[in-house]
């Protein structure tokens, strides 16, 4: 364990005639290591090298994803691992490159890689987490033919197994709780809700993107796209998508002849919250987008807009995970007042990475018309695919706009206002990064969101107002922010890092990790092994469920790529009075 202090206190400032606002409280965090560079990957011989963004629970219970170099053996070690960090437990499992996928799996294939971060329920310890695998299902077609399918889905542990939660063989006659709900092809192509003039066909998903959210033990909330004729009958397919739930049960799933397949969530069928053909609450406009959800105490909160890349309508959406039709209520909305702002500033960009505990939800926005221009470079590590495809696509770069006014704010569903957290340029000068990610065209590879590949952009913020399971009117929201210039569209020597403010009062932000913190901060071992000097920070991580009570988990690197370290961290958020 690392302890680090913020020596600083608000009294010194307030002896010197500073702002209050300026503090910083005097804090100590205590690191652990829940996983580096040291640890040898279960059943390997091999060491992790690169990690995910964890997830964590109220409990200390933390799940993220990681990988290792593939060595001399082949293929690096690629899985989904956990550590009880309450009972020091050691890391473990939950599937790797070497599990076979869970029922359906007549064809005895195992994960390829799960390529998004994984979550955790927040009172739980279940796990859930998108994977991606070669064919599942043997089966044959009406007229005859032999086929295969399940080459994705959303695999969970809520009674101690894991389990198929979703999958992309809802077209497969035997598994239809799978398929995407109120849709269905009739054999002349045309499309139906809720039922099918002839001999209908179910629709399955066919990708799930994001990372699928868990609560309440056995609920999985996701996000899916899928693909349905046109109603013109062009013979074309229109691309839709959606947000869902799915309540398991730890029941079998029964098969023609008297057989069945287990372990599985029983055969409650997959329900709808939002998805294309669903109207935006207040308006007569259809949503355009869904983005992947978060949940917490039995409801789900999500993003979803007229039109992605220019929203006009659609916002931040409520829904109770009860019931085959929940209502939704509109939390946060394009056209909303922001707070603190002169009159007639609103939210014209709404973030979709929201963050849910229950009672809070923290995002960001931006408002105004003024821009800073961007020139992104393309990626020059991680899927090779992925990398070709965008040199290919943007030789000189790609031209992108931030905008100039931009936050993080924090949302109580009790009161209905909506906090501060903090703003550009006042507090940093950007909350948003970006990555070139996706479906490389003709390859059939990918890396975390199962669509087209392109420039996309993100914002990380995690909030937490519920100790253990009561509510509170206080929180901390934890948030990636940026501090630096730009000059010929490029950050010029800009600091990245992981910051914490308590809310719902003018509490000062907290630092908790910058680059070029010393790595030994977080971790004894981040030490050149040849020079004996401490590794700078590098980079970091935090994700939405990534502060869950009072435990906060990050992902860390450090030093460079030649000599470098990095693990997964968790501190318990101190007390004010630490």
């Amino acid at each position: 364990m690392v302890k680090t202090n913020v020596i600083l206190s608000c009294s010194t400032f307030l002896a010197l005639m500073l702002p209050p606002s300026a503090c910083v409280m005097a804090q100590s965090f205590h690191w652990k290591v829940v996983v580096n560079n040291a640890v040898t990957v279960p059943g390997d011989s091999r060491t992790f090298n690169s990690y995910s963004q964890p997830s964590v629970n109220v409990n200390e219970f933390v799940v993220f994803r990681a990988r290792s170099k593939g060595g001399t053996t082949g293929e690096p070690a690629h899985g989904v691992f956990t550590r009880d960090m309450a009972q020091n437990g050691i890391v473990l499992t939950r599937f790797d490159r070497t599990t076979l996928v869970p029922p359906p799996n007549n064809l005895l294939s195992t994960f390829v890689e799960p390529p998004a971060f994984p979550r955790i329920d927040m009172f739980s310890n279940t796990i859930a987490s998108r994977g991606n695998h070669q064919p599942v299902w043997n089966y044959l077609l009406a007229d005859g033919t032999e086929t295969r399918a399940g080459t994705t889905g959303i695999y969970t542990d809520p009674f101690g197994f894991l389990i198929t939660g979703a999958s992309n063989l809802g077209s497969v006659s035997e598994f239809g709780f799978f398929a995407v709900p109120m849709q269905s092809t009739s054999l002349a192509g045309t499309m139906g809700f809720r039922f099918a003039a002839v001999s209908p066909t179910p629709i399955k998903f066919d990708v799930f993107p994001g990372a699928p959210a868990v609560t309440d033990g056995s609920t999985i909330v996701f996000k899916g796209n899928y693909s349905v004729p046109d109603p013109n009958n062009t013979g074309a397919l229109l691309s839709k998508t959606g947000v869902y739930f799915r309540n398991l049960t730890n029941g079998v799933i029964p098969l023609p002849g008297g057989q069945s397949l287990a372990p599985a969530g029983g055969m409650n069928p997959v329900v709808l919250i939002a998805n294309s053909d669903t109207v935006i609450p207040g308006t007569d406009v259809r949503f355009g987008s869904t983005a992947p959800p978060s949940a917490a105490r039995n409801q789900a909160v999500f993003a979803g807009f007229d039109n992605e890349d220019n929203p006009t309508k659609g916002g931040i959406y409520l829904a109770a995970l009860t019931g085959s039709s929940p209502r939704l209520t509109g939390l946060v909305q394009i056209g909303d007042a922001v707070p603190g702002e002169s009159k007639g500033s609103v939210f014209n960009k709404l973030g979709e990475g929201v963050s849910f505990d229950g009672q809070f939800v923290a995002f960001w926005g931006a408002w105004g018309t003024e821009t800073i221009s961007l020139t992104l470079q393309c990626p020059t590590d991680g899927n090779k695919d992925v990398i070709a495809y965008c040199a290919r696509q943007y030789p000189n770069g790609f031209p992108a706009t931030i905008p100039q006014h931009q936050g993080i704010f924090v949302h109580n569903n009790k009161t209905g206002q909506v906090k501060v957290v903090a703003k550009s340029p006042t507090d940093f000068s950007d909350f948003v990064y970006w990555n070139f990610s996706g479906l490389v065209p003709g390859t059939g590879n990918s890396d975390e969101t199962g669509e087209p590949a392109r420039w996309r952009s993100a914002s990380f913020v995690a909030v937490s107002g519920l100790s253990k399971e009561e509510e509170d009117s206080t929180y901390t929201a934890a948030f990636k922010a940026r501090t630096g210039s730009v000059s010929q569209g490029a950050y010029v020597s800009p600091v990245d890092g992981v910051y914490l403010r308590k809310g719902p009062g003018k509490s000062p932000i907290t630092t908790v990790v910058k680059t070029g913190m010393a790595g030994t901060t977080f971790d004894p071992e981040a030490i050149d092994p040849l020079t004996k000097v401490q590794l700078p920070v590098t980079a970091m991580g935090i994700e939405r469920d990534g502060l869950r009570g009072k435990w906060l988990a990050i992902s860390l690197s450090m030093g460079t790529e030649e000599a470098g370290w990095a693990g997964v961290y968790l501190s318990a958020i101190p007390d004010d009075d630490d």
